[in-house]
Order: structure tokens, then C-alpha cells, then sequence
């Protein structure tokens, strides 16, 4: 297991983070899964055993229950707090009435107070903002985070799924304001789904944030488990074929796997373990969140760290997964900043 510091902070994670939404079995409206507390503590085991010192959750995973269960199986394993970077996000709904979800000051503050409680933990490494609200002021929810940390309730903050403008526009408020800023960025990012390098990666890059990447095999589908028909179609077991999420270009998604299957075969490996490891050689991603609910298909996510692919593979597979420049891209790229505005890349006669 190889370890990177989180963006540009001095907090070092693993390259693999465990991924708690499958924990839990109570009801929920986010994601069900079925996951007891012996099977969520021997998967952390499992994980710890393998060098991951990372856990990440969240209040809405299993109605809070993920958060439960994750504390659960630390302290039943005696790992001691300073041992393990403990993660979890703040803003989904959490109840019925109209302050029971946003980044809103009053929900915020109470969310943290009950994630730490049902972690049993006095803080957090890391609170997340788990989305855009676009009800509560920006600044608002930036100050609540401000005070979590200089409360000692959170040591670092990040975000997930906000665009490019939302996180940078939020990194200037909290620079002017002298606040603590965001240092990491969960966000979907696959060989098959690439959206995020468009506008999102520049920005993290050129602010110096840390990528954790959720769904890193898209809902399953470059696990090397489903069959893809000409309709767009997926068949075989798994989550995946009851539920398409997150959105993917199946045919892009098929593709990506054609490619992968020949690697992992070289190997003796595993598809989703040569997706993973894609992502492991990106320059932005700092921890790659996997998930799983045996220990068969964690072991099988574990094994990417041991993948090197070679530059040969690594452009196959960029190749595969390269989307269509969009403007400004095209526009920026078509700029010559020494000798004007190319409109063609053919040469002038003199």
C-alpha cells in the first residue's frame, strides 16, 4: 500500500480509502444495502490488514448507521484514534422537516455533533460538504465549517460534487475571510467516465486540492461482471443491474472493458483491479474510495495497488476513455500565445 498527502495538506492517507456506504441494514432512502456489524467489522479488518488507513462514511449512509457501525468495528479491533484517518460528509436530508438537510448553519452544526456521536469519537479527520445547496448561502455553510474545525470537532474540511466555479469561488471566500479552506474534492472520476477532466481537474490541480474518487468502477460496470448488449443493455449479478447509477456511456463503458480484460488476464488479475490502478497513476487522485459488501470483492479492489501499468497500457486506455474537447477547451487549445490565432493547422504559403 502506497500513501499520498491529501491535496496539499500535510495529512498522508492511503492510495486505497475504505468506502463505509455499504454498511449498515436499516431502511434508507440512500442506497440500501444489507450489511450487519460482524460483516462491516470484518471488512475494516480486512482493509487495516492490507495498509488502508482510511475509512470515509457519511450521515446519510444507512440512515447513520454506516457511521455506527464504522465506530463500532474500530473500537472491537482496538485501533487506536490517532491510527486511522476518519472521514464523513454532512448536508443530505436527514429527516423530514425543513432544517433537516443543506449546509445551513443550524443543520451543519447539529450534524456534525451527531456523526460524532454515533462514530464515538471526539472528531473527525475530515468533514465534507456532500453536495450543492443551492438554498443556503455559500458563506454561510463556509463559516459553520470554519467554526467545526476551530471547535476541534473537525481537523480538515472537503467537498463532493460541486463544479469547478462553486469550489473555486468557495476557496476565495475563505481566503479573504482567513478560514480554513477545502482540501480534498470527492468526486466520480473512471477510465469510462471522464467528465471531471474538463474543468474540474485544472482547478484542483491549480489550487492544489486532493481527488478522492467515488464509484471508481461506475456502479460496478468495469468490474468485468456484466455483459453489455448492442442496446445499451446490462446484464449479469450486481448492484449494477438493478440500479443505473451513476449515469454511464455504456458503449464507452464496454469499451474500456474489452481493453482492461486482456490486462488483467497478463496478470492473473482482475478487471475492476486494472481500473483501479488507472486511476492510482492519475496526478490528482489521492485516495481511490472502494467499496464492497465480501471480502472476495475487497481483496479483488485491494489488489490495484500492486497493479503497475506500463506506458503502453496507460495510453490505450486514455485512448478509450478520451472525450471531445468542449469550449473553451478547443477555443484555448486552437490559441498559438506567441503568434495569434490559429483557425487552421495548415501552413501559410510564403
Amino acid at each position: 500500500m502506497r500513501y499520498n498527502r491529501l491535496g496539499n495538506s500535510g495529512l498522508v492517507v492511503s492510495e486505497l480509502c475504505l468506502g463505509a456506504m455499504t454498511f449498515g441494514n436499516a431502511p434508507s432512502a440512500f442506497f440500501q444495502h444489507d450489511l450487519d456489524q460482524a460483516g462491516s467489522t470484518a471488512l475494516v479488518k480486512q482493509a487495516l490488514d492490507a495498509g488502508v488507513n482510511f475509512i470515509d462514511t457519511a450521515n446519510v449512509y444507512s440512515a447513520g448507521q454506516s457511521e455506527v457501525f464504522t465506530g463500532q468495528a474500530l473500537r472491537d479491533l482496538g485501533v487506536a484514534r490517532d491510527q486511522v484517518v476518519i472521514a464523513t460528509k454532512g448536508m443530505g436530508p436527514m429527516g423530514e422537516g425543513p432544517n433537516d438537510g443543506g449546509y445551513g448553519r443550524y443543520h451543519l452544526l447539529h450534524q456534525i455533533d451527531a456523526s460524532l456521536a454515533r462514530l464515538g469519537v471526539d472528531h473527525v479527520d475530515l468533514y465534507q460538504i456532500h453536495g450543492w445547496d443551492p438554498h443556503a448561502p455559500m458563506e454561510e455553510g463556509l463559516r459553520a465549517l470554519e467554526d467545526i474545525v476551530r471547535s476541534g470537532r473537525a481537523r480538515y474540511i472537503g467537498v463532493s460534487n460541486w463544479a469547478a466555479w462553486q469550489i473555486a469561488k468557495a476557496l476565495g471566500i475563505a481566503e479573504r475571510r482567513g478560514w480554513d479552506k477545502f482540501i480534498s474534492n470527492q468526486a466520480f472520476y473512471a477510465v469510462s467516465g471522464r467528465e471531471l477532466e474538463r474543468e474540474i481537474v485544472p482547478m484542483m490541480r491549480s489550487e492544489g486540492l486532493g481527488l478522492m474518487v467515488w464509484s471508481p468502477l461506475v456502479g460496478g460496470l468495469l468490474s468485468g461482471k456484466y455483459d453489455f448488449g448492442p442496446d445499451g443493455a446490462v446484464s449479469g449479478e450486481g448492484r449494477r443491474a438493478k440500479l443505473d447509477f451513476p449515469r454511464a456511456d455504456k458503449a464507452m463503458a464496454a469499451a474500456a472493458v474489452a481493453a482492461m480484460r486482456p490486462m488483467a488476464e497478463a496478470r492473473g488479475g482482475s478487471v475492476a483491479a486494472i481500473a483501479l490502478a488507472w486511476l492510482l497513476h492519475q496526478p490528482v487522485v489521492s485516495s481511490v474510495i472502494v467499496g464492497a459488501k465480501r471480502p472476495d470483492q475487497l481483496a479483488q479492489n485491494l489488489a490495484a495497488s500492486d497493479v503497475e501499468l506500463t506506458a503502453e497500457e496507460l495510453a490505450t486506455l486514455d485512448e478509450v476513455g478520451r472525450l471531445e474537447d468542449e469550449y473553451p477547451a478547443w477555443a484555448i487549445k486552437a490559441q498559438d500565445h506567441r503568434h495569434g490565432f490559429r483557425v487552421s493547422p495548415r501552413r501559410v504559403p510564403r
